[in-house]
């Protein structure tokens, strides 16, 4: 949520002692006066330096995906939203995002959820896993790690330049000193000159820039039911979702030409009352809709929700990369294990 510009000023004393603090936090983990632990593997963090949505989910299923093709024994680590320190894989999931997961991974990578990611690795690493994605984990500094990709989302790159709670950041952007890559995500232009300066006056690592692909439209809840592609073209929605930028996600629909009537959205990871469905369905009904569309991760807070009245989809999407993305982070990775300069 951005901020006026008084609360900004009134907060900024907060913000300042905020990043006086996890400026001190990184100097202690970096000279080892907090211990930082190490998994019996390989260790791949994505992470960001904004609060909100940059795309860290579906940035950690395409690394897990190419993982799971190339045959490595994967697992992703993930606190999950509201998180607790319970590292059961088993079970109902603890988040929408760990639902998520589940559901596009279907077994071929394990899934430790869980706020202690040291202990879920373990006990994963037990079972044979030897290859680690570290989910929103670039301020998780009590694990080691051996590549860190840091998302930038182009929309609102740097939170306004004020760390919490006056602006977006959770840490300064000399962060960046830290990452291994950094991937620019929901950029228009690839290269973005402006982006990339402040970028470089901090590190000069690989830049790259990943665009989001609508892949199907799928009926909720069971998603066993693709809309054809000839049909929702022509379908009037209204679209809604609970994620950290939900204008990049009805900008996405409309670019990808989806009739798109009318719209709502609500906080991150909102669970929806029977009431606010049928309110969306009353309105959508008033727009002209016929139909409700959400997002994929929508799908699991809505299953408190009865889906009786009009139908509801929703809209799977994949990340993509260029292909020299792979090698730099292969390259990354054996720098950070043989302890070569960058």
């Amino acid at each position: 949520m951005k901020r006026s510009l008084g609360w900004r000023r009134l907060l900024w004393p907060l913000s300042a002692l905020y990043s006086a603090v996890s400026r001190v936090r990184v100097w202690c983990y970096a000279r080892g006066i907090f211990r930082t632990r190490t998994l019996p593997g390989t260790v791949i963090c994505v992470g960001n330096l904004t609060v909100g949505g940059t795309g860290k989910t579906p940035m950690a299923l395409w690394i897990a995906e190419r993982l799971a093709e190339e045959g490595k024994q994967a697992a992703i680590l993930t606190r999950g939203y509201r998180g607790t320190a319970d590292s059961s894989t088993q079970g109902v999931p603890q988040s929408d995002e760990v639902a998520l997961l589940r559901e596009r991974l279907s077994g071929k990578v394990q899934i430790g959820v869980g706020a202690d990611r040291y202990k879920n690795g373990e006990v994963l690493a037990r079972h044979g896993v030897d290859w680690f994605v570290l989910d929103d984990g670039f301020q998780h500094l009590k694990l080691s790690r051996d590549a860190d990709i840091v998302l930038v989302d182009a929309s609102d790159p740097f939170g306004g330049g004020l760390m919490l709670p006056a602006g977006r950041l959770r840490e300064p952007v000399s962060a960046l000193r830290r990452a291994s890559i950094v991937v620019v995500t929901r950029s228009v232009q690839a290269p973005s000159p402006a982006i990339e300066a402040i970028i470089r006056r901090h590190t000069n690592v690989p830049i790259f820039y990943a665009t989001t692909e609508f892949e199907k439209v799928l009926r909720v809840p069971q998603l066993a039911v693709e809309l054809p592609l000839s049909d929702w073209g022509r379908v009037q929605f209204m679209a809604f979702c609970g994620i950290g930028n939900p204008s990049a996600f009805f900008e996405d629909l409309r670019n990808w030409g989806f009739q798109i009537v009318a719209e709502r959205s609500f906080g991150d990871h909102h669970v929806y009352t029977e009431r606010e469905v049928a309110e969306m369905e009353l309105a959508a009904s008033n727009s002209g809709a016929n139909a409700l569309l959400c997002t994929e991760k929508d799908v699991w807070n809505l299953r408190h929700a009865p889906l009786a009245g009009m139908p509801v989809y929703c809209c799977r999407i994949s990340l993509q990369l260029p292909e020299e993305f792979r090698g730099a982070l292969a390259d990354a990775i054996h720098q950070r294990k043989t302890g070569a300069a960058r």
